[in-house]
């Protein structure tokens, strides 16, 4: 019992009825700063209150009113939450536990463990969460937008092309023929526009057919309006997963080539994507002017923090290798054992 006292890596402390400490082990030593550590071995009452910063109640995070401490009729109290000022960590969240283990002489031991790491873990699923909802909303926004575009934008402007291309039959004054046609190629320019970025915005192709077909139909948009080559190698065919899986793929592949396309000075990318041991697998690889990754990113470096965001949200791993004059390799690797066939 002395070697569990003495080595517990939970901070223990015995009071009397008065509420002055009679032992406390190393991990209670360690918590409270000097100042708080002499009053309580010169058994002055309540000198822990001198560190407390409020237990949770049932009506307040943070509160004093009704302390247990304070409360000579409480006994055992299992658990509570509390917080205290601690000499080198700041206040830390404790769960805490009262035992009355000598009723005669009204001795209670006091049991705090730290929660710091629950509360961090707490927070990162709270925040992955919120993210998760965020990203939603905004491909949610991006399809309404894109099939607004599609759906209603582009089917007037091209009504309004196709009565341009009657009322040139309805006139032979010349001048005004050629302002028509120009109108016309203007209008048709305007209409591929209208219909690059609803694609960009978000593929019909993807929610409709999956990874594979909105991968060609991107590719062959990117290759016609940029002349980058795109070597494509996938074994996947139609194969489909959960629709959050299909957008982090494709947007993390999109992030990637407009990088490429951007900054590493190279004509031809290669893009694979392959399915190994219940792991979807995406290689973007380029043989460009590279860069070393310490060095201060060109342009913001959202993307590439956007990149490894989205992979961690559905438990993947993203990699960047990248060397100057060798070129540059996206690694995105997400696990897909439970998604399929889920989209």
């Amino acid at each position: 019992m002395t070697k569990l006292f003495e080595n517990s890596t939970e901070a223990i402390f015995f009071f009397d009825k008065e509420g002055q400490a009679l032992a406390m082990n190393p991990a209670a030593e360690d918590i409270v700063d000097s100042d708080i550590l002499r009053q309580l071995y010169q058994g002055k009452s309540h000198a822990l209150c001198g560190t407390c910063r409020g237990y949770t109640s049932e009506t307040e995070l943070r509160t004093c009113l009704n302390c247990y401490f304070s409360s000579p009729d409480v006994e055992d109290i299992p658990s509570f939450q509390v917080y205290l000022e601690t000499k080198d960590k700041g206040i830390v969240p404790y769960a805490a536990s009262l035992h009355l283990i000598d009723q005669e002489n009204v001795i209670r031991v006091f049991m705090l463990r730290d929660l710091t790491r629950q509360f961090k873990t707490q927070e990162k699923l709270y925040q992955n969460k919120m993210m998760k909802h965020v990203m939603e909303a905004q491909e949610n926004e991006r399809k309404r937008i894109s099939r607004e575009l599609h759906d209603s934008v582009a089917q007037e402007l091209m009504s309004a092309v196709v009565d341009l291309r009657v009322l040139k039959y309805m006139t032979a004054d010349d001048q005004l023929l050629k302002k028509m046609k120009q109108t016309e190629a203007l209008m048709t320019r305007l209409l591929q526009d209208i219909r690059n970025l609803s694609v960009e915005l978000r593929p019909a192709a993807l929610d409709d057919l999956g990874l594979e077909a909105a991968f060609r139909s991107h590719f062959k948009r990117v290759e016609q309006n940029y002349g980058l080559v795109i070597e494509y190698d996938s074994c996947l065919s139609e194969k489909r997963y959960s629709n959050e899986i299909e957008t982090v793929i494709y947007r993390v592949c999109q992030e990637a080539l407009l990088n490429a396309l951007k900054y590493a000075q190279v004509d031809t990318v290669k893009v694979t994507l392959l399915e190994e041991k219940d792991m979807l697998q995406l290689t973007v690889e380029d043989e460009g002017i590279g860069f070393d990754p310490g060095d201060e990113p060109e342009g913001t470096g959202l993307g590439l923090y956007g990149m490894q965001e989205r992979a961690e949200l559905v438990g993947g791993s993203f990699s960047l290798i990248s060397n100057v004059g060798k070129g540059t390799k996206v690694l995105l690797r997400v696990p897909v054992g439970e998604h399929k066939g889920e989209a």
